[in-house]
């Protein structure tokens, strides 16, 4: 069923937070350990059976409010995008990737936006970048653009350009509900990479096997978990979607349980699928279990409305909410050390 573009931007934004948050407690476990601590249910664990986010929806939900504003003209975009992203570290966020803090602190000391980013092959920009595709569907000229310059604050390296350029396609293509015939077709001219060239080739065999998404994983280096690495984490997470599309839940499941990256793998999948399946399609717990502020589910629907500004979040509010989730994280960690029964 075909959702019109408000949904589809509301199922991006909210399926990005629900694998942020389903992931984040799961990060950089192993797959064995990840089966350990689940056991058949994946559901918000991070602090008293809900959830939080992490960068992964912070940066998708400040490029959203930047591509709102200034929804033509890429460099404008750029420059807002650039300035959210200082004031963001300065709220002295946990997890910040060493790559995204470089390129930030290139920020500070007066890099403009345009010459930010440093050369990292990170997941930093892919990250985010299916909101790019599913608010230019329409237009691939702007898709194209406004992607490169998304991930040129913080990254340059080509091999995190190509990813982020399969992620808004991919994002585009799931808000049109293309078959996965067109979607395989479309984006292999944008796989230019040697690393991309070789899973984007397992991911053709593999979809033709119906292998499940651990196998591809492990077909691809990352049986012991999914990398940071772009090419690893957007692989995966397309792999995933076209492996199971339409179920939001069974491919964030399957990915989460391979390890790694855990939060932006599923950041990445969710925010597709949830473009083509809309909010209906995210399991109801997976939303209303998470509890962040400021940045809520009410501000993210609040993103998703056309017909209101774009809400902002304070400074001061950032920093209070930041040094409790680093209690909660530093916590978290602590119980991770400790036998899962």
């Amino acid at each position: 069923m075909r959702h019109p573009l408000p949904d589809s931007i509301l199922g991006c934004l909210l399926g990005t937070a629900a694998g942020d948050a389903l992931g984040l407690p799961l990060e950089r476990l192993t797959r064995r350990r990840i089966q350990h601590w689940t056991g058949a249910e994946l559901r918000h664990r991070l602090v008293f059976g809900c959830g939080m986010l992490s960068d992964d929806t912070d940066h998708t939900l400040m490029l959203a409010a930047a591509l709102r504003r200034h929804c033509d003209d890429a460099a404008a975009m750029q420059r807002d995008f650039g300035r959210q992203l200082r004031w963001w570290l300065a709220a002295l966020p946990a997890g910040v990737g060493l790559s995204t803090a470089r390129a930030i602190l290139r920020l500070w000391i007066g890099f403009p936006a345009s010459r930010s980013g440093v050369k990292s092959a990170g997941n930093g920009a892919a990250m985010r970048g299916a909101i790019v595709g599913v608010i230019f569907r329409d237009d691939a000229a702007m898709r194209h653009e406004f992607a490169l310059a998304a991930c040129r604050v913080t990254h340059t390296d080509p091999r995190a350009e190509e990813s982020a350029l399969l992620v808004a396609e991919a994002a585009a293509l799931a808000a049109h509900h293309a078959e996965t015939k067109t979607v395989l077709d479309t984006l292999r001219p944008l796989v230019t990479s040697e690393e991309m060239k070789s899973r984007f080739a397992a991911m053709e065999t593999g979809l033709s096997e119906k292998i499940s998404v651990s196998d591809y994983a492990a077909r691809i280096g990352c049986e012991h978990g999914v990398s940071g690495f772009a090419p690893n984490s957007v692989a995966a997470a397309l792999f995933g979607w076209l492996r199971h599309r339409g179920d939001f839940e069974r491919v964030l499941t399957e990915l989460i349980v391979c390890g790694g990256d855990t939060d932006s793998v599923a950041a990445i999948a969710g925010g597709i699928c949830g473009t083509e399946t809309g909010e209906s399609g995210i399991p109801k717990a997976w939303i209303t279990g998470i509890r962040d502020w400021p940045r809520s589910v009410t501000f993210i629907r609040s993103m998703a409305q056309e017909s209101v500004a774009p809400p902002r979040v304070l400074w001061p509010a950032m920093l209070l909410r930041n040094l409790f989730f680093l209690g909660v994280v530093l916590t978290h960690g602590f119980c991770r050390l400790l036998p899962p029964y």
